[in-house]
């Protein structure tokens, strides 16, 4: 299998479209696919997330990332999978989710193997969750170059993400380095972590990175913005096998002991048994906190390819077509008069008719109802909560 080294997407031999633009799009001739991209590559989607924020269309029992949120046919973790389609073969996906959303992967990517879908007998946050896939990788495929991703996050311009993940790739594949993809902020947003990097680029446009930032209020994002420095953080990081398992025994040692009791029992009979018994007992902490803030050979690639993580119904709103008064909605039978700026999200086969309201969400499923002002959004979960 072999590709092309352009800005342009090609297919020869069967194989898989990858895009570089280090040559500035002219012809550089075919290169192997294994040797541009370094060895196996596996795709790790962490799925796990109750969505909490998009209540009443995303529940514990049915959460967002396998919802239609967009109203295109297809949800969330399938959009996600589709945009890897090119980068590696199904059979190297693998996907990370509790165990009560097994059947529902099964359901909505039936072309991924059943092995490489991991039930995770309790929540433990990202770092538990990476380590079980990359120590399952690892042992399996020993020099893999790993993606991992959320499953709920959109992209729109899926050939400059594919063009990105392969210059990734391209840099961890040999080296101890750790990649991760920062989106080119556009407002000064509050409801993201930064990365800070530092340095100039170098000739595929990685920078190191200088540090990890929380969440800020609006004066620190405006200073960011202004910046010119900070990106926001999409939670997709690339390494190689290697790598993140000796960042997790250096940075999380606790974790990795846990992964090492459990790796005799990795592809037998025992596993489930002993994943039951050993996964609750990881530290419950995120990849970010407990690796990325302490390595030293981490690197950001700057990005823009139209990236939200559909984290609240106002990002959901700018992200749908919105008539003239700004309104946008979700559902084949949904019609507004005297409305301005609302969202609203319905079944296809249910009537909605609104009159007269103004920065609204008025979203239906499965008998519950929300109507709630926009500015109070953050309160969604609380509400449904009965707080």
């Amino acid at each position: 299998e072999y590709i092309r080294i352009s800005q342009t997407v090609y297919r020869r031999n069967g194989g898989r479209k990858i895009a570089d633009s280090a040559h500035g799009g002219a012809f550089q001739g075919y290169l192997p696919e294994r040797e541009f991209l370094g060895g196996d590559i596996g795709i790790v989607i962490m799925a796990g997330g109750i969505g909490s924020r998009f209540w009443p269309m995303s529940t514990s029992e049915y959460p967002k990332q396998f919802i239609d949120v967009m109203g295109v046919g297809k949800s969330l973790i399938q959009l996600t999978v589709e945009r890897f389609k090119d980068i590696c073969p199904k059979e190297n996906f693998w996907v990370v989710t509790s165990e009560k959303y097994v059947d529902i992967v099964k359901e909505q990517l039936p072309q991924i193997p059943a092995q490489h879908i991991l039930a995770e007998p309790e929540a433990r946050n990202t770092a538990p969750c990476i380590a079980y896939a990359c120590w399952k990788i690892r042992k399996e495929f020993p020099q893999a170059n790993i993606v991992v991703t959320p499953s709920d996050a959109l992209v729109i311009d899926t050939a400059e993400f594919a063009r990105c993940i392969a210059v990734a790739l391209e840099k961890t594949a040999d080296s101890q380095a750790i990649v991760t993809l920062g989106m080119m902020p556009t407002r000064p947003e509050t409801g993201y972590g930064y990365i800070a990097a530092q340095g100039e680029a170098d000739a595929k446009g990685i920078c190191k990175v200088e540090a990890f930032k929380e969440k800020p209020d609006v004066e620190t994002a405006k200073g960011y913005l202004a910046a010119g420095n900070y990106f926001w953080n999409a939670g997709i990081f690339v390494w190689n096998a290697d790598t993140i398992t000796n960042a997790i025994r250096r940075y999380a040692p606790q974790i990795a002991g846990v992964m090492d009791e459990l790796e005799p029992a990795l592809f037998t009979d025992k596993e489930a048994e002993e994943l039951k018994r050993l996964f609750p007992t990881c530290e419950k902490i995120s990849i970010d906190y407990a690796v990325m803030e302490k390595a030293e050979d981490i690197f950001v690639l700057p990005a823009e390819f139209g990236w939200s993580d559909l984290g609240s119904w106002g990002s959901l709103r700018t992200l749908l077509p919105q008539d003239e008064a700004g309104n946008a909605k979700v559902g084949g039978r949904v019609d507004m008069y005297n409305c301005r700026n609302c969202v609203v999200h319905a079944a296809e086969h249910r009537q909605v008719v609104l009159e007269g309201l103004e920065g609204y969400i008025v979203a239906e499923k499965d008998r519950r109802l929300l109507v709630c002002r926009l500015s109070e959004e953050q309160r969604i979960k609380d509400f449904a909560a009965g707080k």
